[in-house]
């Protein structure tokens, strides 16, 4: 199972990234954008997902991601549960979710130095 600690030591190794306390709610961001947000009782992650490919994702592994509340459709956005992301995944589910945020040649440094 992955922690908290986990996550924020991904997150924060990313540039341009910032952790934020939003409505008690730690949230991670390139400038304006959220790419990673933690629940209130920090179960569940959102994160940046392509819409389009979000159903297929959910319907793959339903009980380890599901979709956003109604109201967040409208975003890039899909939801975990901490408990079901295994240690590998999580590098990958976060990494992805920054590249959705930063700038293309931002992305393609940060990975060719990885």
């Amino acid at each position: 199972m992955v922690t908290v600690d986990d996550l924020r030591r991904i997150a924060l190794a990313l540039p341009r990234t910032q952790e934020h306390l939003i409505r008690d709610r730690v949230k991670f961001k390139v400038g304006r954008i959220v790419y990673l947000a933690l629940s209130l009782d920090e179960t569940t992650m959102g994160f940046g997902y392509p819409k389009d490919a979000r159903a297929a994702l959910v319907a793959a592994e339903p009980d380890k991601f599901f979709l956003p509340g109604a109201s967040d459709m409208r975003y890039h956005w899909v939801c975990a549960w901490l408990a079901a992301v295994q240690p590998e995944e999580l590098e990958e589910i976060v990494v992805e979710a920054w590249r959705m945020a930063v700038p293309k040649r931002v992305a393609a440094a940060h990975l060719d130095h990885s």
